[in-house]
């Protein structure tokens, strides 16, 4: 198709967005307007019920926190966040560590001499407890390893024996660093929870679950956050439809934290005010320009300034209601993938652009590139957090051979079984976030001049 006749990009409402300290930060919302604060804590509650405020097995919560990071899935209209299914069982039996050295410590003072000392097996277990259990757990081995001590002075007739009171001594005194070590370390991982719950309930306000219908359009999203502590990345998606169609937008943000959050707030917003204004993508693409300078105009110009580097690749798409096509404008994105009669196709942009904020690179405008789509294909829109997940070899994660055997699912279900096969395929380390997106055409509505001929016809 043909390029956007503006070079240089119109202007419109300044939509930058800073955000406000605590519960204000959380309940704005990009288009600026304030946010329902029940709806926000609503969504803080479920976020920490799907991160495990509540852990039976602190293990479990922490290993997964602090080693994976809190990998959670946005999707559809209810904005459900989910964990990902546990690739292995290690981790529940791991509890029973402190246990299983109780025992070994018991069955080696029992069997061996009196010289070889059961100390090392039952301090282990107090170590260890401390780490994978709750504090009552810690409390009732660090007393049970005390006790199986004293019952073997008892049985050797130990009870003169000044080293025995002395290696019993040295027991007690783990057992109270191993109560102590459990409530700091269940101390610190409850401030960490709360802090990644207000990072993933501002990231939730930003990213809005996108509706399941849109005309003939039937859409799902999904969002998996890999953020390590109380970082959260800058991937955003919207849906909206116009005059024009449904139009969609996708995009990762360069960096992390805050910034990146603003930036994408300020994109989401501007696209939400300019979506339903812009006469074709190219001239979407210019107001989405603007506003991204508008929004690093407020930072310092200094070279180590990450805001006045900032910038977003981004993916526009225009599906008409009336005709079986769809119009892309690629801004330094990933290429959609179209799914069409069990067959995956990337389609590759002509003549890309540059990311938003590096509009002084477009000279030509903004080149729209037009694909058939007809009833029944699906297009799937994804950051590169998909395409650069890895498994154990180091080997990149083949999407379009992995979706071709999901291309005749519904966009809900092909979600699924992609979140699931990331996970299995990167090992639960997924290093960067997550966001994708698919449309799929229903029956295109039939047009004034077609619902003529059909009258004739009748």
């Amino acid at each position: 198709m043909g390029d956007s006749p503006c070079k240089n990009p119109p202007t419109e409402k300044a939509t930058g967005h800073m955000f406000g300290r605590s519960e204000a930060m959380m309940t704005a919302v990009p288009d600026g307007s304030v946010g329902d604060l029940a709806g926000v804590v609503r969504a803080k509650t479920r976020i920490r019920q799907a991160a495990g405020m509540a852990f039976p097995w602190p293990l479990d919560e922490r290993t997964e926190l602090v080693r994976q990071g809190e990998q959670l899935r946005l999707h559809g209209e209810n904005g459900l966040l989910r964990r990902p299914t546990p690739h292995s069982a290690r981790p529940r039996l791991l509890p029973a560590m402190p246990l299983a050295l109780l025992t070994v410590g018991l069955l080696v003072g029992m069997f061996t001499p009196y010289a070889v000392r059961p100390d090392a097996f039952l301090a282990s277990a107090m170590v260890s407890a401390a780490t994978l259990l709750r504090l009552w757990g810690t409390v009732l081995v660090g007393a049970g390893g005390c006790a199986v001590f004293v019952g073997l002075m008892v049985g050797f007739d130990a009870l003169r024996d000044v080293t025995a009171y002395c290696e019993l001594a040295t027991l007690a005194a783990t057992a109270a660093f191993a109560v102590f070590f459990n409530r700091l370390l269940g101390r610190r991982t409850h401030q960490l929870l709360q802090v990644r719950s207000v990072a993933e309930a501002a990231q939730l306000a930003v990213l809005r679950p996108v509706p399941r219908h849109l005309g003939p359009v039937s859409l799902d999203s999904m969002y998996v956050a890999a953020a390590a502590e109380a970082r959260i990345g800058g991937d955003l998606y919207e849906a909206i439809r116009t005059t024009h169609g449904v139009r969609l937008i996708i995009g990762d943000v360069r960096g992390k934290g805050l910034l990146a959050v603003q930036a994408a707030a300020s994109l989401l917003g501007a696209f939400r005010e300019a979506v339903h204004e812009a006469a074709d993508l190219p001239h979407l693409a210019c107001r989405l320009e603007t506003s991204m300078s508008r929004h690093t105009s407020q930072y310092p110009q200094t070279a180590a300034s990450d805001a006045a580097e900032c910038f977003i690749t981004a993916l526009l798409v225009e599906i008409p209601d009336s005709e079986p096509v769809v119009r892309t404008v690629t801004c330094g994105h990933p290429p959609p993938l179209l799914l069409h009669c069990g067959e995956v196709r990337e389609l590759q942009p002509a003549d890309p652009s540059p990311p938003l904020n590096l509009g002084m690179l477009v000279s030509d405008g903004y080149h729209v590139d037009l694909a058939p789509f007809h009833p029944g294909d699906q297009l799937l829109l994804y950051t590169d957090g998909v395409t650069e997940a890895r498994d154990r070899s180091g080997a990149f994660y083949p999407l379009a051979e992995r979706i071709r055997s999901w291309s005749s699912e519904a966009p809900h279900q092909m979600l699924d079984r992609l979140h699931r096969d990331l996970i299995a395929y990167s090992g639960g380390k997924i290093v960067d976030d997550v966001a994708a997106l698919v449309a799929r055409r229903g029956v295109c509505p039939a047009t004034p001049a077609r619902e003529d001929a059909e009258r004739t016809v009748l």
